[in-house]
């Protein structure tokens, strides 16, 4: 029997797992009410299935920014949906527990996706923990796909951890670049450091700032993913001081939210704070 897939916002990274599923002929379906030409055009482009209701799909995927998880879960749990939910969003363990808890009637995946959109294989992992028939029903899902799934043994939780402490440091090296190169250019040392960097460290953001401005494009999102690392560290008893100053930071780049013709000089200097 065919498993049905419901995706309620097919964002850049939510239709790209739905197309990871119909390549495979997995019927992906999709709520248009509300939405924009462009997630007309990305559910198009990954041959979703348009629908007013997803409550009869097998499983849903919670695919969306953090700030947003919450009330999509509600969304969701208002349907009746009564099969497996997949929340697949940069969150802490803690609203993962509370999403577990807004879907009562249905079974709660924890998901953690580590890597870009999978439109290549080898490039992106799905982390899974929570209920072990619906890990493993996951895991079955995708197995095969651009989109590696990876079973953890443990509760609901777990997955969003793990994907949350490789984020802290995978972002942070962006932030941390950018402050690098904002400070060069202030001093007039810009060329220079990008010399020293890229002879220094080759393919790290210092060494190849250019990919600091597709960082930029993405930091509304990030920002959000930065609030939740900041709470899953204090609750560990870290200090979040470190991932709350990056969340500052990618603030000041919010209004470049996916432009794509955002340069790295116009990043640098939104970094800089006006003179008293």
């Amino acid at each position: 029997m065919t498993t049905t897939v419901g995706l309620l916002h097919p964002g850049a990274m939510g239709a790209a797992v739905g197309a990871v599923l119909t390549a495979r002929g997995v019927p992906v379906f999709w709520l248009p009410a509300g939405r924009g030409p462009a997630s007309r055009r990305r559910a198009e482009d990954a041959r979703l299935t348009e629908t007013r209701d997803i409550a009869g799909c097998d499983v849903v995927l919670g695919i969306c920014p953090p700030a947003a998880a919450l009330d999509v879960a509600r969304a969701v749990a208002a349907t009746g949906f009564g099969g497996v939910y997949l929340d697949a969003n940069a969150i802490s363990p803690r609203h993962a527990g509370e999403i577990e808890g807004i879907l009562g009637k249905a079974t709660v995946v924890d998901g953690g996706i580590v890597g870009p959109p999978p439109r290549s294989a080898g490039t992106t992992r799905l982390y899974l923990s929570g209920p072990a028939t619906a890990v493993a029903r996951l895991e079955s899902l995708f197995a095969g796909t651009h989109l590696r799934p990876v079973a953890l043994d443990g509760p609901v939780g777990r997955a969003s951890a793990l994907k949350l402490a490789f984020a802290a440091y995978n972002k942070l090296t962006f932030a941390l670049a950018a402050q690098s190169h904002a400070l060069a250019e202030r001093h007039g040392v810009g060329g220079e450091l990008r010399e020293l960097a890229a002879d220094v460290l080759p393919g790290t953001p210092l060494g190849a700032p250019e990919g600091i401005a597709s960082a930029g494009r993405r930091a509304w999102r990030w920002e959000g993913e930065m609030a939740e690392i900041a709470e899953t560290c204090a609750a560990a008893g870290l200090s979040p001081a470190l991932v709350t100053a990056a969340g500052e930071l990618f603030g000041r780049w919010r209004e470049h939210r996916d432009d794509d013709g955002v340069t790295l000089a116009t990043l640098l200097q939104a970094l800089v704070t006006p003179p008293e």
